[in-house]
């Protein structure tokens, strides 16, 4: 049977793209599909589609601020999620880290480093934006936190992000997560179930 083509388009300063990944593997599971992973940059991405993030979007609509809190908490209790934690330094710049996962990826060391980065983003509230913090979580996942980082200034890493994050513009992406079944666009972790429904039609 044919699997199609599935992505997964992410920046790691969505606190939704972490609960996206974490659930991810499951279906991964369950479909036999194999989910590639696009670091995308969100502020490029807002910038391109005149987007906001809800804390932005909706800091006047203080109700929708707490029932999107109040579903997230639903999502996490859902699929137990224990880990996860609100980063008290969100919202932070993940131009750093965005190029770290491009810089991984060449370095072959993709997987862990995304852990990594989740895991300090999401699970131990740690200011990923700031240099110092990046290097020392990088180290304590037993990765090369001077290798990677180094290569983050690469031009060519650097010109891989920014094409990426412009090709999912093109593509019709305008927040994070954002995930293609084929070329069918789902936005959203609570759009992980029609993905899964999607990817079983299709095979």
């Amino acid at each position: 049977m044919m699997t199609p083509p599935v992505q997964f388009m992410f920046d790691f300063g969505s606190p939704n793209a972490y609960l996206a990944h974490k659930v991810i593997p499951g279906i991964e599971a369950r479909t036999g599909a194999t989910i590639a992973y696009v670091p995308v940059l969100l502020g490029g991405v807002f910038k391109a589609t005149g987007n906001r993030s809800p804390m932005e979007a909706f800091a006047g609509v203080p109700a929708k601020l707490a029932y999107e809190a109040r579903e997230r908490d639903r999502f996490v209790a859902r699929h137990g999620l224990t880990r996860f934690a609100v980063n008290p330094h969100f919202p932070v710049n993940t131009l750093a880290i965005m190029r770290g996962a491009v810089a991984a990826r060449r370095l072959g060391l993709f997987a862990p480093y995304v852990e990594a980065v989740f895991a300090g983003m999401w699970e131990q509230g740690r200011k990923m934006d700031d240099p110092a913090v990046i290097a020392q979580t990088l180290t304590a996942a037993d990765l090369p936190a001077a290798p990677l980082m180094a290569l983050t200034q690469d031009q060519a890493v650097k010109d891989e992000l920014v094409a990426s994050t412009n090709a999912a513009v093109q593509r019709g992406v305008f927040g994070s997560p954002s995930v293609f079944v084929g070329d069918e666009l789902y936005f959203g972790k609570d759009r992980l179930t029609d993905v899964e429904a999607e990817i079983l039609r299709r095979r």
